[in-house]
């Protein structure tokens, strides 16, 4: 069949909501594309005249056609449907029962994850749909919950661009209907003005310029809002744009702040660290005039404070001879002792301070159990009761009277006593 106006006509009107109906239809039209523009214009004749039931399938007949001309990148219908899909969509969905809203929202919803059109058409369908929301008592929600095109309605954006969303919407809503009226008056305008066409009779072709007139007067009146719309979108992106500058000047003023507060924060904390670890947080006494020059409020820097010497007892052990009795008369370490008979023998000290210090000790050494010293001498270290004294020098009168002196000792350490003292202390007759 040729493409004619009529032709095209007739397909429309045998459409149907059957799969192979709009598959075939959508193939005659495809094979077409030549003629893409007067299609997309006689099927929005269609859509506005025909019933409400017959606009979801003329809905799903553009969807098969321009998905196909997307899949095999084809974008005669593509370009052709974009200025007039927005209008198209919401001329289907106004006055539908809610199982057709359903579905062409679900249809506008698969344009939108397939970006089947440019983003600024999507944006155009999705807002007319909202618009269409808002009129009704209840605003529809999506099938999975939530509105299906909140971003579109601007629900979910900033309080700030709020304003700017109407203002993009409204820009959407004047490109829309722009650009078919475009289409509409260039399209007339150059099948009039064709040189190969003959020129028509003279009343003809006042009819033909007058509607071209008409349709160049809708199609500025069109281009001239959607100029207003957009530069009142121009103004409010401006007006954005210079609150956001001041703000990011208040932001740098308030880093440089925030930035030389912390540097002196840390500054002071390693004074105050210095501090401790020399021990001097005690006497450390914070002041903000002197903290800034790095100095404490005694006027010193942390590295001048020195904490006090601990005392301590000393380790070293006193000398031995503190520790000697070296006061006693005749007192040596040693003294070697010989008689006539005897050999030469070394007395140890602790015997000649047994028997040197009898006269100035109240309390005896204890008993000796060392074999080199004999026994202990009788009544001294046995009971209970004071030492008897015993005189072993003749400064010492009475002392020894009536008693041996040597009584108990050894008898090689009693002769080489009585040698020492020079015979002051004799054997008893």
């Amino acid at each position: 069949m040729a493409y004619t106006d009529d032709a095209v006509k007739a397909k429309l009107s045998s459409l149907n909501e059957t799969q192979e109906s709009i598959v075939s239809v959508a193939q005659w039209i495809m094979f077409h594309r030549r003629h893409a523009d007067r299609t997309c214009a006689i099927w929005l004749e269609r859509m506005r005249e025909t019933t409400v039931n017959k606009r979801l399938t003329l809905i799903y007949l553009a969807n098969e056609v321009v998905q196909q001309s997307k899949a095999r990148r084809k974008d005669d219908f593509l370009v052709a449907f974009s200025p007039v899909i927005a209008e198209a969509t919401a001329t289907a969905y106004k006055g539908a029962t809610n199982d057709v809203q359903d579905k062409i929202r679900r249809t506008v919803e698969v344009w939108s994850q397939r970006r089947i059109f440019d983003k600024p058409i999507q944006e155009a369908v999705e807002a007319r749909i909202a618009e269409l929301d808002k009129s009704r008592s209840g605003k529809k929600t999506g099938l999975l919950g939530g509105s299906l095109f909140s971003a579109g309605s601007g629900s979910s954006a900033p309080t700030e661009l709020q304003p700017l969303v109407q203002l993009q919407l409204a820009v959407s809503k004047a490109n829309a209907a722009s650009n078919p009226a475009i289409t509409t008056a260039n399209t007339e305008f150059e099948r009039l003005n064709d040189p190969e066409k003959p020129t028509p009779t003279p009343p003809v072709h006042a009819a033909r310029l007058s509607a071209l007139l008409k349709s160049l007067s809708s199609a500025e009146s069109a281009v001239a809002e959607s100029i207003r719309t957009r530069q009142d979108l121009v103004d409010g992106l401006e007006k954005l744009l210079v609150a956001n500058r001041s703000a990011l000047e208040s932001d740098k003023a308030q880093l440089s702040t925030i930035q030389e507060r912390r540097e002196s924060t840390e500054k002071k904390k390693r004074h105050v660290e210095d501090a401790i670890m020399r021990g001097a947080s005690t006497s450390y006494t914070p002041d903000p005039a002197a903290e800034g020059n790095g100095q404490h409020a005694n006027g010193r820097t942390p590295s001048s404070v020195e904490p006090e010497r601990p005392n301590v007892e000393a380790l070293t052990p006193p000398p031995t001879d503190s520790l000697t009795p070296t006061d006693l008369p005749n007192f040596r370490s040693e003294q070697v002792l010989s008689t006539p008979g005897h050999p030469s023998v070394q007395l140890p000290t602790e015997a000649l301070y047994l028997a040197t210090s009898l006269q100035s000790n109240s309390s005896p050494p204890p008993a000796s159990t060392d074999p080199r010293y004999g026994t202990p001498l009788s009544g001294v270290g046995g009971g209970g009761g004071p030492a008897k004294k015993r005189k072993l020098d003749v400064e010492f009168e009475g002392f020894g009277a009536g008693e041996d002196a040597m009584a108990g000792l050894d008898e090689d350490v009693a002769e080489l006593l009585r040698a020492e003292s020079g015979g002051a202390i004799q054997h008893p007759h």
